[in-house]
């Protein structure tokens, strides 16, 4: 078992001990999206959603699963995060209202920010469906990915298009 990180000599779960590695600046950026009906789409922009303004709860939700991530994954370590930073991008085609999220997270410590910017994501989308689910229930949340990573040991991740 020595070699998998996570298990203890038991064979049993662990928090990895983090103690010795070195800090360093790390970021991550992590996408999500949600399929809405136009219908939503023109009531998401024209601020007529009756839960309230869509765009900035979501905004606050992922914010706040970003703080919270070690509270849901159980191996994550809690960080003290620098930055958090969502974005949107509504992608429209003829028939398709796809609200693109991106999640950036950044702090300065022993471990990255990786799972902080997917959860931040998630929560994002998630939120947006709860906000609208009166109007519609089948809005599809789509692939939630990381996009980037920098810093720390194992060097930088870019996701290849």
């Amino acid at each position: 078992m020595a070699n998998f990180t996570h298990f203890n000599e038991q064979g049993r779960a662990r928090m990895v001990d983090i103690s010795e590695k070195q800090e360093s600046e790390r970021t991550a950026f992590a996408r999500s999206s949600i399929q809405v009906t136009e219908e939503i789409y023109h009531k998401i922009n024209d601020n007529e959603i009756k839960k309230g303004d869509v765009l900035a709860v979501a905004q606050v939700a992922g914010i706040m699963a970003a703080k919270k991530t070690s509270d849901w994954i159980p191996m994550c370590h809690p960080l003290q995060l620098k930055g958090i930073d969502i974005s949107f991008d509504w992608q429209i085609t003829a028939d398709m209202f796809v609200l693109q999220i991106e999640a950036f997270v950044k702090t300065k410590g022993s471990t990255g920010v990786e799972m902080e910017a997917l959860t931040a994501a998630s929560a994002t989308a998630l939120t947006v469906y709860d906000m609208c689910k009166a109007l519609d229930k089948g809005m599809v949340i789509g692939e939630t990915f990381l996009l980037e990573k920098k810093g720390g040991k194992s060097g930088d991740y870019y996701r290849e298009s």
